[in-house]
């Protein structure tokens, strides 16, 4: 994010920052390594509506999360209906 420069610093869960992204929707993916609570972990969000994190015992289920963490994200930004959206949020914050 900000052209790289998140990238090698702590995140929120104490990690290095590995790979960080923003939607121009208004939302934000993080993968770290070596954090506080787990070997890797996926914090995102969407800006006013939620923040979620996921947690990984290795760099591949790690790289995986964030992919499809950063998909769903997607959809849900997609989404018009606000009941839905807020459906897809509460879903997301379960398979997560």
């Amino acid at each position: 994010m900000d052209r790289g420069k998140t990238v090698g610093t702590r995140g929120s869960e104490q990690g290095v920052i590995i790979m960080d992204e923003e939607h121009t929707s208004g939302a934000r993916v993080t993968l770290e390594s070596g954090g506080r609570t787990a070997p890797w972990s996926v914090t995102c969000g969407i800006y006013g509506g939620f923040l979620h994190t996921a947690f990984a015992a290795s760099e591949p289920e790690g790289r995986a999360k964030y992919s499809n963490m950063k998909a769903d994200l997607e959809q849900i930004l997609a989404e018009e209906d606000k009941e839905a959206r807020y459906e897809k949020m509460e879903r997301f914050a379960n398979d997560y």
